[in-house]
């Protein structure tokens, strides 16, 4: 048995050397694979929140701008806790802080079912199932692709990032079919069983570093030995940000990335479905359409992560969020008790743009940051969720004031343009300037 020093491929022949060759698939992509599972696992709660909006308000009694607020909270905690989540796994690894996280976010969901005021919605939504759902945010993907890949990352990250949208895909129809007939009580134990469901596989099949198995990661030329557990994770992950904080690419990456996540989980994900219900569409239809927008998000992201590997990241980010800011320009004449043939354009339009953002974003960080990547990608997350809390937050609150949500997807579509703009002028790394010329 030998192991190619390109591909690190185990190429089996049978006894006596006569016959095919049989080739062991690398265990980076089992390891890829267990990751995508577990981001889908972990994706059940991204489904909830704009499918709780209504049937909240209505037993309650609480505002949209109180549980906008909420919703606010765990998307803020989401990208907060990244960074530390990603030099936690540092220091503890990748399986424990993993296995904690999804615990927590079962908890944190199972919980919702015997609440009665909204500090506890703010207790149960936001702070455990934020910090739960930051554990397992992207960074979790980002550190996986740095560790088991060489060659291949752009795709990679894309096929990890896509693992939300398949589990908006799994999950949304299911739970607005269990909200709209049963009650929103039994969607939250649903998503609950769903995280726990995930720990086995992630404790069992999920591994640390590639060293682990005695394998080189895929596509290296040479084995890499298991670093030594980082003590001091939290202020790691401080001191790289101070570090980071200091460079041009960094402001501009978290400023696109904020606006990012104002235009998808902050607007889209939060307000899409009650905004359709104003316009007479039934939940169950306009969560169906999420779940469209969850199809061609797949997609979209693996073929960004494609493109990634071939071409300049900074224009790709400058394409995604002038069409992205376009599309939005136009919703507010597309919402109706009906789905049309504009309406499925703009939702296969934007799932395709959804968060394609990710796989150039995430190699720009790689680029400027080296192995500092996956902590200053969390800290570009957090920045991602911030404007995501910013939007859902203030989504509700406009819709109060307003009665409708117009404002917000014309304000939203000019901030898109904004970071087409501030995508064209990160500069690129010295050493990626040299290599081109």
């Amino acid at each position: 048995m030998t192991q190619t020093s390109e591909t690190a491929a185990v190429v089996e022949r049978p006894a006596g050397g006569r016959g095919p060759a049989r080739t062991r698939v690398h265990r980076a992509w089992f390891v890829a694979a267990v990751t995508f599972v577990t981001i889908i696992g972990a994706a059940a709660f991204r489904s909830v929140p704009g499918l709780f909006i209504d049937p909240l308000h209505d037993e309650y009694g609480w505002s949209r701008g109180t549980i906008g607020a909420a919703v606010s909270v765990n998307l803020a905690l989401y990208g907060l806790t990244a960074p530390f989540a990603a030099a936690l796994m540092d220091r503890y690894g990748i399986r424990r802080v993993v296995a904690v996280a999804l615990t927590v976010i079962a908890l944190g969901s199972g919980l919702t079912v015997w609440m009665t005021a909204a500090w506890q919605l703010m207790l149960c939504w936001g702070l455990l199932v934020g910090l739960g759902s930051g554990s397992m945010a992207l960074a979790f993907a980002a550190t996986v692709t740095n560790r088991w890949f060489t060659e291949r990352r752009g795709l990679v990250s894309g096929i990890l990032t896509a693992a939300s949208a398949s589990g908006q895909l799994i999950f949304l129809p299911v739970l607005s079919w269990i909200v709209d007939r049963y009650d929103w009580r039994p969607a939250a134990v649903t998503v609950a069983l769903a995280a726990l469901a995930v720990v086995p596989f992630v404790w069992l099949l999920l591994r640390d570093h590639p060293a682990d198995v005695g394998q080189k990661p895929y596509g290296a030329k040479e084995f890499v030995p298991k670093p030594a557990p980082v003590p001091g994770a939290a202020r790691r992950a401080v001191t790289v940000l101070f570090s980071a904080v200091r460079t041009g690419p960094f402001w501009l990456l978290a400023g696109t990335f904020a606006i990012c996540g104002a235009s998808t989980n902050g607007l889209i994900q939060t307000h899409f479905v009650p905004a359709s219900h104003d316009h007479g569409m039934p939940i169950t239809t306009a969560a169906s359409l999420l779940a469209v927008i969850g199809v061609f998000d797949v997609v979209g992201t693996v073929a960004s992560g494609w493109f990634t590997d071939r071409f300049d990241s900074r224009r790709l980010l400058a394409v995604y969020y002038a069409l992205r800011g376009v599309s939005l320009l136009f919703l507010p004449m597309l919402l109706a008790p009906g789905v049309h043939p504009p309406m499925i354009f703009f939702i296969v339009f934007y799932g395709l743009d959804w968060v394609a953002t990710v796989p150039p974003t995430l190699a720009l960080c790689r680029e400027h940051y080296g192995d500092d990547s996956p902590i200053v990608f969390g800290w570009v997350l957090a920045s991602h969720q911030v404007g995501a809390a910013v939007v859902a937050f203030v989504g509700g609150v406009a819709r109060d004031a307003f009665g409708s949500y117009d404002v917000v997807w014309i304000a939203s579509g000019a901030l898109c343009a904004a970071a087409a703009l501030m995508a064209l002028v990160i500069r690129r790394p010295a050493a990626t300037v040299a290599a081109v010329a």
